[in-house]
């Protein structure tokens, strides 16, 4: 290959990162500024609700039924994480089977 290819290869690959990264920072820089999701949408978003019953999965409570691994929602912490009538601790959703 002729160095002059060799060159143009080389400054399209640079330009081409280049406009990558730019792109990465404005979209960044974007979400930053309040044009994605809002405080409402995430708000509509969560997993579980104050008073809301959930089921421990299996795996976490074996040689237990249904019933015994089922606890009510006492309150929703900021991290996504809940706090549950009768169980110490928080707790976050990958404990939890999923909703039917």
């Amino acid at each position: 290959m002729k160095r002059r290819t060799k060159r143009l290869i080389g400054t399209l690959a640079l330009a081409a990162g280049t406009l990558g990264a730019a792109g990465a920072f404005l979209m960044k820089k974007k979400k930053k500024s309040g044009q994605g999701r809002t405080r409402r949408d995430t708000a509509l978003d969560v997993w579980a609700r104050p008073g809301m019953n959930v089921t421990f999965r299996a795996e976490l409570m074996p040689s237990r039924e249904t019933s015994e691994r089922t606890f009510r929602v006492a309150q929703l912490l900021p991290s996504g994480r809940v706090t549950l009538e009768g169980v110490a601790g928080e707790h976050n959703q990958k404990e939890f089977e999923p909703h039917r």
